[in-house]
This record gives structure tokens, C-alpha cells and sequence, in this order.
């Protein structure tokens, strides 16, 4: 039963057969096997057939909410237990927001693994509203974002700050000015992040507080990854607003370079994010690795 729910639970994320088949290392009729048994015995059907497409009916929604608990539980014992042979060892299921996942996270792992090498860590990348909904869809245990957009049932810890600059490549012509003015901004052309994206509703909402709306910018392009970004900047006279963390590399290569805004000071913090009230002994010793890697109280 248990394998049984183990594919039960990946063709219900992945809502493909052939996907669920190759993770789990079986063959699509056995995917197709498995599902049947269950479905013979809860005598109900999980899934709606709709030529290749499939979907979750309001029984397999049900049973995917009981098979999230489940393999929480499982996964909290199988740590818990091996605590007492000081041989930890577990799943964590991470979720961090672009900007962290390629620019924040990587040596917090690093260092997380040499101390902890049984212990295995999933990491998945999203902006903000979509790490957000998979932690509150238990598909995470932690997430590191960009954004507060306080959800009630999500507990928001800061993590560390970072500074949003304006940003273009070296050979545009504005660099020579010593200061852009905010009336300087509407007449600019800008490539933003896509709705949803932490920093962009930060930008939004930084703007707002000097007059200035998110409207009143020409949008060139919407782009879903900050490393698109730069590549785009670095072809174009365009401008973006993005974190000193991830246009390090490009500053002293003097291949991007910071521009001055006149009254305009953008900060904010990443934060690490759980569901309000669940804690579990995983979760709280990576959190711990987290605040000794940059000597932090949380």
C-alpha cells in the first residue's frame, strides 16, 4: 500500500503517467497498475481521463491531502529515529525564490552536506508566490524568499537584507550621469520580473512611496529569471532594478554598472518561511545551519 500511495502521490503532482513512471523507475503500465488497485480499493476513481490530459478528481484530492500527511509523518520518524544512532538521516525539502536559489543558498548548502552527508536535500526553485504555495501544499518544509506578502497560515523569520540598485550595461549612454531623476524613470526602458516575483512587488511598492507607480515605466519585456535579465541588459539599453547579490559578478567586470537614484533607496530582507505552528526536528537543524553560516539569531 504504501508503494502503492508513493505513485499514487507523484502522478498526482505530476499529473502525467510517463513522468511519474521515469521518477519512479517503473513502467507506465505499472504506473497504470498501481492506480487501478487503489482505485478497486476505495472503489472510486482518482483520476478523470480527458484523451492524454489528467486530472485529480474530489476523491484523489482527498487522497493526495492523506498521502501528504503520511509521508510527513514517515519522514519525520525516519529522522527522528536516526538521531539515536548519531547517523541522521532524512529527506528536507527545500524552496527558495530565484534570486536566493542561484546567488544565497549554494554555500549553505555545501556546508550543510559535509556536515550532514546522509541526510538529502531537494531543492526547489520558484518565485516567491510559488514557493509560497508549495510550502503551504506540503511540498516543502522551508522556504527562503524574496517577499512578504503575509499569509496568515506562513510564519516569516528575516534572513538576511539586500539592497535593489538600478542597474544597465557600462556602454549606455545615461551611465554618464551623476543622478537619475524619478521623472528620468518614466521616460527609461525597463525589463522586469514576471508577476508574482518577490522582487518585483518589492520595486512595485518602493516606487509607490516616491510617487511613482509601476505603470508609469515603460515595460520592454517581462522575463521570468534574473539571469535572463542580465543577458538582456548586457544586449539592449535597458535598465532593471535587481539585487546587488545577483549582478555581483557583472559589477566587477565592469560589464553592468549601479546608477544613482535621486531619493530613491531600495532594501528589504530575504526571509525564511514555515508554516505557522508546524516545526519538526529537520526543518529546525538546518534553520540552525542556516543562522551559524551568517552568525544570525533566529
Amino acid at each position: 500500500m504504501d508503494f502503492r500511495l508513493k505513485v499514487f502521490y507523484t502522478v498526482a503532482l505530476r499529473l502525467n503517467f510517463t513522468k511519474a513512471a521515469t521518477e519512479l523507475y517503473i513502467t507506465q503500465p505499472a504506473v497504470s497498475k498501481h492506480i487501478q488497485e487503489l482505485e478497486e480499493t476505495y472503489k472510486t476513481k482518482l483520476f478523470e481521463r480527458n484523451g492524454s490530459k489528467i486530472a485529480l478528481t474530489p476523491a484523489g484530492e482527498i487522497l493526495l491531502k492523506h498521502t501528504k500527511n503520511i509521508f510527513e509523518i514517515y519522514r519525520e520518524i525516519d529522522f527522528d529515529m536516526s538521531s539515536f544512532i548519531n547517523q541522521r538521516q532524512g529527506l528536507l525539502r527545500l524552496g527558495a525564490s530565484t534570486t536566493i536559489s542561484q546567488y544565497i543558498i549554494s554555500p549553505v548548502l555545501a556546508r550543510f552536506h559535509q556536515k550532514q552527508q546522509d541526510i538529502k536535500v531537494n531543492l526547489l526553485n520558484g518565485n516567491t508566490e510559488q514557493i509560497e504555495n508549495a510550502l503551504i501544499n506540503k511540498e516543502i518544509e522551508i522556504g527562503i524568499v524574496e517577499g512578504q506578502s503575509k499569509n496568515q497560515s506562513i510564519k516569516y523569520v528575516p534572513f538576511i537584507k539586500d539592497e535593489l540598485v538600478l542597474v544597465c550595461n557600462t556602454r549606455n549612454p545615461l551611465v554618464k550621469q551623476n543622478e537619475i531623476s524619478l521623472n528620468d524613470l518614466k521616460l527609461m526602458k525597463f525589463i522586469t520580473r514576471e508577476r508574482g516575483s518577490g522582487t518585483l512587488e518589492v520595486i512595485e511598492y518602493a516606487l509607490k512611496q516616491v510617487g511613482v507607480k509601476l505603470t508609469d515605466l515603460q515595460i520592454e519585456m517581462q522575463l521570468g529569471s534574473t539571469e535572463s535579465i542580465k543577458s538582456y541588459l548586457l544586449n539592449s539599453d535597458c535598465f532593471a532594478f535587481m539585487s546587488v547579490h545577483a549582478v555581483d559578478k557583472e559589477l566587477k567586470n565592469n560589464e553592468l554598472i549601479v546608477l544613482d537614484v535621486e531619493g530613491l533607496s531600495i532594501e528589504r530582507y530575504f526571509y525564511i518561511i514555515t508554516l505557522l505552528g508546524k516545526s519538526d526536528s529537520l526543518s529546525e537543524l538546518f534553520i540552525q545551519n542556516i543562522s551559524s553560516y551568517y552568525n544570525l539569531k533566529l
